[in-house]
């Protein structure tokens, strides 16, 4: 079954349009990506400042290799000026999915 990581990233109110922004201008930065199933960017409605990074993906092995990949292009670590990041902190954590359910009908 798939593998689901959720980025856990602390952003200040101040920040969070910012965020937000730079996730919508991403232009599809993981849907291309062999084994990507799907994406989620999650805002907080109440109690805290950590917005969730949803991804579902077929296999681990997709996931560090997008990782390993265009993901850092994507997050500018090819070089070249970066804007100062929009979160304070951010922790991954790593789910197997072991049961699914889809509306009926």
């Amino acid at each position: 079954m798939s593998i689901v990581k959720i980025n856990v990233l602390t952003v200040p109110v101040e920040q969070r349009e910012v965020l937000e922004q730079r996730f919508a201008a991403r232009g599809g930065a993981v849907e291309g990506s062999d084994g990507f199933e799907w994406f989620e960017l999650l805002r907080p409605l109440e109690g805290t400042d950590q917005y969730l990074v949803y991804t579902r993906w077929r296999g681990e092995e997709d996931f560090q290799n997008w990782m390993n990949g265009s993901m850092r292009g994507a997050h500018g670590e090819g070089g070249g000026e970066r804007p100062k990041p929009a979160a304070t902190g951010s922790t991954l954590w790593s789910f197997e999915v072991v049961q699914q359910a889809s509306p009926k009908g």
